[in-house]
C-alpha cells in the first residue's frame, strides 16, 4: 500500500483543518482539550452535543460504506482526519465504541434488520455503546467468561457480572459476550448479544479511579433481558464475532492517538524548559529519546495499518495490532514517569484540596493502566508467541 499523500489527500487535510478551525469556535471553543483517558467525566453532555454536531456535518463513521451512512473514505484520509482532530485539540469523542467497534462488526456480521436498527443511531451519535467483555475472573482471558444467557421464549435472559466497562454509566446499550451453552468451556458456546442498559435487571456501579474520575464501571445482570434476534452471528458462535471486533480495536484512530502523545510530550518539554530541568542532561536525554521513539511508533503504526489493509496481517490474530499496543502502552507509561521527574517535588502535591490533580499528575496515574486495559502486555505477548511465531501454547489450568 502506498503511504504517500496524494493531491486529493492534501486537499482533504486542508478541508478538515479549515472545518475544525471554523467550528471549534464560539460555543464550542471552551471544549478544546477537554476529555480523554482519565478525564472522560469532563463536560460529557457538551462533548456529546459536539459529536452530534460532527455527525450533522458528515464527520462521523468516515470509513463506513456509504450505504450504511459513512463516507467510504480511504485509510489515509481516515488517518488524516484523526491526526487533524488531535492537532486541533478537539474534545475527546464519546462514540468510539459504537463508531469504531460495534458498527463495523454489525456491518461484517450483523443481519440486515440489526444494521437497519442500530447503524443510523451510531452515525448520528443518538445511542452510545459500552463493551461487556471483561469479568472479575476473565479480564484479558476472554474465553474464561462466565456470564450466562438462556432463551426464554422470544428473549435472552442474562445473569452475571462485567467489570472495567468503560462509560457504561453514560451508555444506552452494551454488547455482551455470554455463555449460552450450559457446560461449554473456553471459546465454545459463547454468544455476542446486544443488551439495553436502561432496564430493571441491569445495575451499573461506577469505579472511582486514582485520577478522581469514574469512567470504568461494574455492570451486574440479574435476569436482564434482550430480544432473541439481538444475537450477532449464530448463537454459540460468538467467539468469532468477538475476535473480529477486537481486530478493529486498534484501527486508524491510533494515529490520532500518536498526535495526542506528541502534544503531551511537547508539554512536558515546555515544562522542563520553564522550570530548568531541561538543563539536566539525563532528563533531556530521556525526553529526546521519547521523541525519537514516538516518530518510529508513528511509522510502524502506518506500516501495520497498511499490512492489515492489504490482508497481509490479522489484527485480531495479533501481528501489527498487538505489537503496536505493546509499544504505545509502554511509551506512554514512560512519558508519565518522565513528567513526574520533570515536575520534581512539586509533582507530589495536589493542585488543590481535597484531591485536585494537575494534568501531569493525571497523566502519570492513568498511564499506570495503559499496559493493562485493551489487552494486557502479558496477553499481547502470548498472542504474538502462539499465533504469530507459532511457539507452543501456554499451559492453562
Amino acid at each position: 500500500m502506498d503511504l504517500s499523500y496524494s493531491a486529493d489527500d492534501d486537499a482533504f487535510r486542508a478541508e478538515v483543518r479549515a472545518w475544525l478551525g471554523d467550528h471549534l469556535a464560539g460555543e464550542w471553543a471552551g471544549l478544546r482539550g477537554v476529555g480523554g483517558p482519565g478525564r472522560e467525566h469532563e463536560a460529557f453532555d457538551e462533548r456529546k452535543a459536539w459529536n452530534q454536531h460532527l455527525a450533522a456535518h458528515g464527520w462521523t463513521c468516515l470509513g463506513w460504506p456509504t450505504e450504511h451512512g459513512g463516507r467510504d473514505l480511504s485509510l489515509l484520509q481516515q488517518v488524516i482526519f484523526h491526526e487533524e482532530y488531535a492537532r486541533a485539540e478537539a474534545p475527546a469523542r464519546v462514540n468510539h465504541l459504537g463508531e469504531e467497534l460495534l458498527g463495523p462488526t454489525l456491518i461484517a456480521f450483523g443481519t440486515p434488520a440489526q444494521q437497519e436498527r442500530f447503524l443510523a443511531p451510531i452515525v448520528a451519535v443518538e445511542e452510545l455503546w459500552a463493551q461487556g467483555y471483561s469479568e472479575p475472573n476473565a479480564g484479558s482471558d476472554l474465553a474464561a467468561v462466565q456470564t450466562k444467557a438462556r432463551l426464554d421464549g422470544d428473549q435472552w435472559v442474562i445473569d452475571g457480572q462485567k467489570v472495567w466497562t468503560s462509560n457504561a454509566h453514560q451508555s444506552d446499550w452494551v454488547f455482551v459476550i455470554a455463555r449460552t451453552e450450559p457446560g461449554s468451556q473456553r471459546h465454545h458456546g459463547l454468544s455476542f448479544l446486544l443488551v439495553p442498559l436502561d432496564q430493571e435487571g441491569v445495575e451499573v456501579r461506577p469505579i472511582e479511579q486514582l485520577t478522581g474520575g469514574s469512567e470504568f464501571n461494574e455492570v451486574f445482570f440479574t435476569g436482564a433481558r434482550t430480544d432473541a434476534d439481538l444475537v450477532v452471528g449464530e448463537p454459540g458462535k460468538g467467539w468469532g464475532v468477538a475476535m473480529g471486533l477486537l481486530g478493529l480495536e486498534r484501527g486508524v484512530s491510533v494515529l490520532g492517538q500518536v498526535v495526542g502523545f506528541a502534544r503531551e510530550h511537547e508539554g512536558v518539554v515546555a515544562l522542563a524548559k520553564e522550570n530548568g530541568s531541561w538543563d539536566d542532561p539525563v532528563l533531556r536525554d530521556r525526553l529526546l529519546t521519547l521523541r525519537v521513539e514516538l516518530e518510529v511508533m508513528r511509522s510502524q503504526a502506518l506500516r501495520g495499518l497498511a499490512l492489515v489493509g492489504r490482508g497481509e496481517d490479522s489484527a485480531a490474530g495479533g501481528g501489527a495490532g498487538s505489537i503496536f499496543k505493546l509499544v504505545w502502552a509502554g511509551w506512554h507509561k514512560k512519558l508519565g514517569e518522565v513528567a513526574m521527574a520533570v515536575a520534581g517535588a512539586g509533582g507530589l502535591r495536589t493542585a488543590g484540596a481535597p484531591y485536585e490533580l494537575d494534568g501531569w499528575q493525571r497523566l502519570f496515574l492513568f498511564s499506570r493502566a495503559d499496559t493493562i486495559y485493551g489487552g494486557s502486555d502479558e496477553i499481547q505477548r502470548t498472542i504474538l508467541a502462539e499465533r504469530v511465531l507459532g511457539l507452543p501454547r501456554e499451559a492453562r489450568g
